[in-house]
């Protein structure tokens, strides 16, 4: 990626987790990152890089005074969304029925950030960037390459989400993804959603990060020998050839081999 991300696309991603090392070697292993733990005055947060670019970031959970969350929150992925201004994006969180649950703080001069959740529970950051617009490699192997919303309420999310950000809903077009909503920026499709009661009962509402793999059973395996567990074993779906697994501190994510469907005739 050269350039700012259009408002309302999936810019970034970042990791929370118990052992913030143990997660940089496990993905770094995994697809290649390399990362390292930052300095104290960033609190650590670790910005891991592929061919040298940026790519997901990975931090230790604690509380904002530094010290050790009692309970430990669960190990988790957050996705970020671009806006050109959070101030006004979260006056509109609040509107829609959102909350804001951190933020808007800076971080240097790199941008500014909030964390948010949406009417029915999903949580996601907003992303204004300064210096740094996001990811710089997406749709490659290791990458980011697509962003999805489970939802308890897919009316309900369509409707907050159109209204914080410059982004419409409409049904995939695509054959076999029927009940699948898509977001858009423009013309061009950025993220998607589902019904949650696709997924096993429990499961609360979340933004699922997907990572481009050249070899989705090859990952699968990999990552199952470095202790992860598999969700939602490889196979085979209109998008391309695809897996969901947790990490081995138990953060969902998807890998996908995507391909280019076929013209319909």
């Amino acid at each position: 990626m050269n350039g700012p991300y259009k408002p309302g696309t999936p810019c970034w991603i970042d990791l929370t987790v118990p052992d913030q090392r143990a997660a940089i070697d496990f993905y770094g292993d995994l697809f290649g990152w390399q990362g390292e733990i930052g300095p104290a005055e960033q609190g650590g947060y670790a910005v891991c890089t592929l061919k040298g670019k940026p790519v997901a970031g990975i931090m230790k959970a604690m509380n904002p005074d530094g010290s050790v969350p009692d309970p430990m929150p669960p190990a988790v992925w957050t996705t970020y969304l671009s806006t050109d201004g959070i101030d006004p994006a979260l006056k509109s969180v609040s509107d829609a029925h959102g909350t804001v649950l951190m933020g808007p703080m800076d971080v240097m001069d790199l941008g500014r950030m909030a964390v948010v959740a949406d009417p029915t529970g999903a949580v996601f950051g907003l992303w204004q960037p300064g210096t740094f617009d996001g990811a710089g490699i997406v749709n490659e192997h290791g990458a980011l390459i697509w962003s999805e919303l489970s939802t308890g309420d897919i009316p309900a999310a369509a409707a907050f989400y159109t209204a914080v950000l410059p982004v419409t809903t409409a049904a995939s077009v695509m054959p076999g993804t029927e009940g699948y909503t898509e977001f858009k920026v423009g013309d061009r499709a950025v993220a998607g959603m589902m019904d949650l009661g696709n997924l096993p009962p429990g499961t609360p509402p979340n933004w699922l990060p997907y990572f481009h793999a050249d070899d989705v059973d090859e990952i699968q395996a990999a990552a199952t020998r470095a202790g992860a567990d598999v969700l939602a074993p490889a196979f085979d779906m209109v998008a391309g050839r695809m897996a969901v697994l947790a990490d081995p501190q138990g953060a969902p994510f998807a890998v996908i081999a995507a391909t280019v469907p076929e013209p319909t005739t």
